[in-house]
């Protein structure tokens, strides 16, 4: 596969350029329908196009992501072209470059590889959404600047991604590249000042980042650290480098074949483009052969890194961590450290901590079961983990409603098989709606597509329904719901440096928003499908015998602030809860239990959020803690979406609160009918128990199973 990539040497390099790079790259123009190709061996440095494009005279400079624009177009940073949002359910390209990919692009941009260090734009990424920012790719040891191909298309939606490559044979020394990183930070910053800039560090370019972060404290930057060198002092393997140095020139061949084994985990590169969903069999075939055709990729790597280019590195990762451990105490930038548990290079683990202790503001993501060279591995894609950890944001503030990027098909595919699977084979939800003339009939028909809609029902135990709902209107409607949540989820009380990628990043994935009046009045302004649960926690986490009760506030502000917006409110109810568990003991048990009581006590004194200032009663600040429970066989999910409620042009429930109090009553009993006519006709549905389920889909092959008749 042949690398397209355009080249941009910095101002910084001038004096250098002379060299110039005399690998054979197509740089693709995207900025016409019918993209245009430059002559392979065309570059653009300082400006120019060294080579032209065929057929078109002028001076062109690198735009991002592949694009090419005028010289005197050069400070127009954003096109009026370029989309607003995402589509939900877009396709971000993950699995459609592999790792051979890498060695592939990495063997061809390592041809005649002179020059200074430089940028480039992959046109893989494709064109980014308006006002994105710029992040820039700082590499590890090999120095090409590829080690996000497998992350290129979905990032390249959300950023103008920028990436360094260092030419094998350069030896500019660490503090030079800092400069060259710091001139280009600054520079952009220059440009977009109310932007953040994303400093995206693998191993060595973790040291880098952090380097520049510190020269720079005033700048509003993002550091996502991938298993970063700054702790490279206490490598496992510094007793093996001397020994580097002494072997002979004809055993060098063999060293990074083993490094690459090291450093990374073959087994979870060649699983990059292979379906979860595939049946056991047929995963581990194309396993095996995937596997089989990535091994000798891996023996030849040692012309990406040659011997005497290995030794240099190796002196840059010493100077590098050292540089950057110096001035951790200086860093004032958002840190996002990615640390792997299989990292058999640094104590990746151990510096997580580290360095979330050390700086000021670090959050740690864990995962467990990758090696060091984490962002080629397969797992959740780069972009996932900036969705989940609210890291994503277009200016100096996140904002949960103006920088949500919808869920991709791959997300959604992934979070359904790995993170619900099992559930959702279990609990086989099914959803009806009701029409405007009261037809009840299955799916969601009934629910209007076209916002601002505002659904509002009861909430199941932990809140059981909530996947289920969300990936019904993704798949059915292609309708993105953002749900209210508590702010607990958002808050790191309960975060380390063992948190690993979990259910609540995907809450945040999935488009939940701290539930606050402010955010409220955004995404009904937005027009957005907005899902709120009036009884919130206490709803979440009810006692024994409250099952499909309501614990609603006396307030009916929800009514007035969706008639503000004309928002058409749906009511819904949702049962199965008790056909999943049994509840042992609640709250009012484990009081009574000596120790345990403390610690209940302990843990509420702890949540110190409140999400309802005004509300009187158990609702509004309840005491809540985690029951006993014990499983069911599982029965099933059913929810029924009630008549549509249009409060466009209703101007009285603005006016009168009297009125929009009965709109309120009338919300809530709606709710209640819903919940009792499905458990009502649940009775009458024959596949309610997993059993039958089960052997209807053996029967009739992976279909979905019928319900009761409405």
């Amino acid at each position: 596969m042949a690398s397209v990539i355009g080249f941009r040497v910095l101002p910084f390099f001038v004096s250098n350029s002379e060299n110039k790079y005399g690998g054979r790259v197509q740089v693709r123009s995207l900025g016409d329908a019918d993209a245009k190709v430059l002559s392979s061996d065309s570059v653009v440095a300082n400006g120019t196009t060294i080579g032209g494009e065929r057929g078109k005279g002028g001076t062109s400079i690198d735009q991002g992501n592949g694009h090419l624009r005028p010289k005197a177009e050069e400070k127009r940073r954003v096109n009026d072209e370029a989309l607003e949002t995402l589509k939900p359910l877009w396709n971000d390209g993950y699995g459609t470059e592999t790792v051979r990919d890498f060695f592939d692009m990495a063997k061809d941009i390592v041809k005649h590889d002179g020059g200074p260090p430089r940028w480039f734009c992959p046109v893989s990424c494709g064109r980014p959404l308006k006002d994105s920012p710029i992040l820039l790719f700082l590499p590890g040891m090999d120095g090409t600047g590829l080690g996000l191909v497998l992350h290129h298309k979905a990032l390249g939606k959300a950023f103008e991604v920028w990436c360094l490559h260092i030419p094998v044979h350069d030896r500019t020394p660490f503090e030079g590249l800092v400069k060259l990183v710091e001139e280009t930070v600054r520079f952009e910053h220059a440009l977009s000042s109310h932007k953040p800039i994303y400093l995206v560090g693998d191993s060595f370019g973790g040291c880098l980042a952090l380097a520049v972060a510190s020269r720079n404290p005033a700048i509003d930057l993002v550091l996502i650290l991938s298993n970063p060198a700054t702790s490279f002092g206490r490598s496992q393997l510094q007793p093996l480098f001397p020994i580097l140095e002494a072997m002979p020139d004809g055993l060098h061949s063999a060293v990074p074949y083993l490094l690459s084994f090291i450093m990374g985990d073959p087994v979870k590169m060649a699983a990059v483009n292979i379906e979860s969903s595939f049946p056991p069999g047929q995963r581990f075939e194309r396993l095996s052969r995937s596997l089989t055709g990535l091994l000798p990729y891996l023996s030849g790597s040692d012309d990406i890194i040659p011997k005497d280019t290995l030794l240099w590195k190796l002196k840059l990762l010493k100077s590098a961590a050292a540089y950057a451990n110096s001035r951790l105490h200086a860093v004032r930038a958002e840190v996002l450290v990615l640390a792997s548990g299989k990292d058999n290079m640094l104590p990746s683990r151990d510096e997580a901590e580290r360095l979330k202790n050390s700086l000021q503001d670090c959050v740690v993501r864990y995962f467990k079961d990758n090696g060091h060279t984490l962002l080629l591995e397969d797992g959740i894609g780069l972009m996932t983990v900036i969705k989940g950890t609210s890291k994503f944001r277009r200016s100096r503030r996140h904002s949960y409603a103006s920088d949500f990027l919808t869920p991709s098909m791959t997300e959604l595919n992934y979070a359904c098989d790995q993170i619900i699977g099992l559930f959702r084979v279990a609990t086989d939800p099914i959803l009806f709606s009701t029409l405007e003339d009261g037809k009840i009939m299955k799916g969601l028909a009934g629910v209007p597509s076209e916002g601002p809609v505002l659904l509002v029902g009861n909430h199941m135990f932990f809140g059981l329904e909530l996947p289920s709902l969300a990936e019904g209107f993704l798949r059915e409607k292609n309708v993105m719901i953002r749900g209210l949540a508590h702010p607990m989820l958002f808050s790191r009380m309960f975060e380390s440096s063992s948190s690993e990628f979990s259910i609540t990043d995907w809450v945040k994935v999935f488009g939940a928003v701290p539930v606050t009046g402010s955010n409220f009045f955004k995404l009904l302004s937005t027009k957005s499908h907005v899902l709120l649960y009036p009884g919130g926690s206490r709803e979440a986490l009810h006692y024994k015998g409250e099952e499909y009760k309501l614990f609603w506030p006396d307030q009916q502000e929800f009514v007035r602030m969706a008639a503000r917006f004309g928002a058409t409110i749906v009511p819904f109810g949702a049962v199965g809860e008790d056909d999943v568990a049994e509840m042992l003991l609640d709250y009012n048990d484990l009081i009574k239990i000596p120790v345990v009581n403390d610690l209940i006590r302990e843990a509420i004194s702890q949540n110190t959020m409140k999400v309802r200032d005004e509300t009187k009663g158990e609702v509004a600040n309840p005491n809540l803690s985690f029951p006993l429970m014990v499983p069911k066989i599982p029965g099933r999910f059913y929810y029924l979406f009630g008549k549509p409620i249009k409060t466009k042009g209703r101007e009285d429930i603005l006016k009168d609160k009297q009125v929009a109090n009965q709109l309120y009553l009338q919300i809530k009993a709606e709710v209640e009918r819903n919940m009792a006519f499905l458990i009502e006709k649940r009775e009458e549905d024959p596949y309610r128990s997993i059993v039958d389920r089960t052997l209807y889909k053996a029967m009739y092959a992976p279909t979905e199973v019928p319900a009761f008749e409405t």
